[in-house]
């Protein structure tokens, strides 16, 4: 049983770590797609004129997606610590 759950925490089984894992893909790919959305609505012109971006548009997205994950580390932070996000 023990050769079973190599590399697992103690207490943790496998089909326990296999649920954790799938979560975490989740809130991921969660993230990902509000991340996505954010910045394309606030950057991307909608009249799509060209098939590239735009420097304009390249600096925005690279800004929204740095911003995006500062404040998300931020807030992963703040719960970790047990406190409330604003």
């Amino acid at each position: 049983m023990a050769a079973n759950n190599v590399g697992l925490p103690a207490g943790v089984s496998k089909e326990q770590a296999y649920g954790m894992a799938e979560t975490e893909m989740e809130y991921r790919v969660e993230l990902f797609n509000r991340l996505l959305n954010t910045c394309f609505n606030k950057c991307i012109d909608k009249r799509h004129k060209e098939a590239e971006l735009n420097m304009g548009e390249n600096s925005c997205v690279d800004r929204c997606v740095s911003k995006y994950w500062a404040v998300n580390g931020i807030i992963g932070q703040m719960l970790s610590a047990g406190q409330r996000p604003m």
